[in-house]
């Protein structure tokens, strides 16, 4: 059942997204203030080059604590070259990849365009709606 299943059917749509030159310490604020734990970062030309991480902002208040300044861009801190899923895999493989990285969530790409995002959490949701369509 999970097969038939794909990422686009439990991706989140509403992104926050950063740019390379944003402050880091803006986007930290935008990441704690709607209780994300990270965002896609995106070129001006809407490719994704980057995500900011909670890992990642975590480096902010290392390299404070040497450099003795509180911030910098986000491109300073970003894990670059991020791991994307497309939007028809199914929802097993991608708990699949889960399984073997240490990824909380993909960003979802359709034609190489950025579209969404998907969490374990929603690997949850889409296991348990099938518990739902079974118990109905």
């Amino acid at each position: 059942m999970l097969h038939s299943i794909t990422v686009k059917d439990f991706m989140s749509e509403s992104l926050l997204t950063f740019k390379p030159d944003m402050d880091v310490m803006t986007a930290i604020h935008q990441l704690a203030e709607k209780g994300y734990s990270g965002a896609p970062v995106l070129d001006d030309l809407g490719n994704i080059i980057g995500i900011l991480s909670e890992h990642d902002c975590l480096r902010v208040a290392i390299h404070a604590s040497y450099h003795g300044v509180m911030g910098g861009k986000v491109a300073d801190f970003m894990s670059k070259n991020p791991v994307t899923v497309d939007a028809e895999l199914s929802i097993l493989e991608l708990a699949k990849m889960f399984l073997d990285k240490p990824y909380r969530r993909y960003p979802v790409v359709e034609d190489n365009r950025l579209v969404g995002l998907i969490s374990r959490t929603d690997v949850l949701r889409a296991i348990d709606s099938i518990n739902d369509s079974s118990n109905a």
